[in-house]
């Protein structure tokens, strides 16, 4: 009598070997086959019209620069549409624009792209070696731009060394404040190359400020705008125009140069004077 034979507990049998080499190449085919479309993809995608950039919108008002300016300066430096336009590349060409200071540009789809630009605030102008003019920003940054563009009056000049911009336009707005109660302007202000800052005002008056931090220089300036008024009382007429120059770099006081007062030395002025 035959046995029955108890095949509940016996393990499944394992797929045979050349079976699991063909499902391992089918699937190493698919995963191919998968690239090689993915890659057809990208490439027609980079190729196909209906992607190339037709439209560039602004979406800031522009008061410097114009449509034309920014056609004829960026859009030769613009290739690719919308999956391959490099972005840092199109910023790049629209702040190589006269008077853009920053731009940012991103995709809109299927086929445009949407630029919103900074504009240059000049706020004052900048003196280099040989006399040459540039452009300093609200930013206290050096730009090209042509001077003739500018509508701003009465831009003070700045003239120092090459990365000083924005400390002497920091300055210049600290001088501007204190000088405002006597009502004189800082025409020129200078910056040596040893740190010696010096003021050239409207009035025609330079003022030596001399050298130390921001806050001494400012504080120097504040000291004799709040004097000169007790000067003024001592020579009548001698009124903050009257000002030729003066010299702020001594340690206990400073030094004046008043139009019509003449100084005199006692023994000129009495000749029997003890000398």
């Amino acid at each position: 009598m035959a046995r029955a034979r108890n095949t509940r507990n016996r393990a499944p049998t394992e797929p045979a070997l050349d079976v699991q080499l063909m499902n391992g190449v089918s699937l190493l085919i698919f995963a191919v086959a998968a690239l090689v479309l993915a890659a057809a993809l990208v490439a027609w995608l980079t190729r196909a019209s209906l992607f190339t950039i037709r439209s560039i919108t602004l979406e800031t008002e522009l008061a410097r620069s114009n449509l034309a300016t920014l056609r004829a300066s960026a859009l030769p430096k613009l290739s690719g549409n919308f999956f391959s336009f490099d972005l840092d590349r199109g910023r790049a060409a629209f702040e190589s624009v006269p008077w853009v200071r920053r731009a940012v540009v991103r995709r809109v789809w299927p086929n445009g792209l949407a630029v919103a630009l900074e504009e240059h605030q000049p706020a004052a102008l900048w003196q280099g070696e040989g006399g040459s003019e540039r452009l300093v920003n609200s930013h206290g940054e050096v730009f090209d731009a042509n001077l003739g563009d500018v509508e701003e009056e009465g831009l003070v000049t700045l003239s120092g060394p090459q990365g000083s911009s924005q400390a002497m336009l920091g300055m210049q707005r600290q001088l501007a404040e204190i000088l405002s109660p006597i009502e004189l302007r800082v025409e020129t202000l200078r910056l040596s190359s040893r740190g010696s800052w010096r003021a050239e005002l409207d009035s025609g008056a330079t003022i030596e400020l001399g050298r130390g931090l921001d806050a001494d220089v400012a504080e120097r300036a504040a000291r004799f705008v709040r004097t000169l008024g007790t000067v003024q009382q001592r020579f009548a007429g001698a009124g903050p125009r009257a000002l030729l120059a003066a010299d702020l770099r001594h340690p206990d006081g400073y030094a004046l140069r008043l139009r019509g007062v003449s100084t005199t030395s006692l023994a000129t002025a009495n000749p029997n004077a003890p000398r």
